[in-house]
């Protein structure tokens, strides 16, 4: 129960990021692809190779984010099953999953992901968007 209060609440805080009260007339909602990152099954790695594959994860990151890909990230901080969230820009799930499995940390095994559609405002804007 406490981990989906934490989970609502997150959804909520994200989807404040630009979403102010008042919404401006003619707002639109869109398709977005929401990505839950866990712990793999294969966590066997040492703190070297677990740093390498953290260094190739942030790569894929900033890889996704200067795409334009990727709208949201970031790690849960209680050290639970949960490890992180992307909120992803794709046209198709097969598309947001070809980003994904590019990520050195789940080739690895190291992270499991989940990727399902997810229903938001259009307006999600980053510190990465280009103006």
């Amino acid at each position: 129960m406490k981990k989906m209060f934490l989970f609502l609440t997150l959804v909520f805080i994200l989807t404040g990021v630009s979403y102010s009260q008042e919404k401006p007339e003619g707002e639109k909602m869109k398709q977005w692809f929401f990505v839950m990152l866990s712990r793999g099954e294969n966590r066997s790695q040492d703190s070297v190779e677990a740093a390498k594959l953290m260094e190739g994860h942030m790569a894929n990151i900033n890889k996704m984010a200067e795409l334009g890909v990727l709208r949201v990230a970031g790690p849960f901080i209680d050290n639970g099953n949960w490890r992180g969230i992307f909120i992803m820009d794709c046209k198709t799930i097969e598309e947001a999953e070809s980003y994904v499995k590019q990520d050195p940390a789940i080739i690895a095994g190291r992270l499991a992901y989940e990727i399902h559609p997810w229903y938001g405002p259009a307006t999600i804007k980053t510190n990465w968007d280009k103006e």
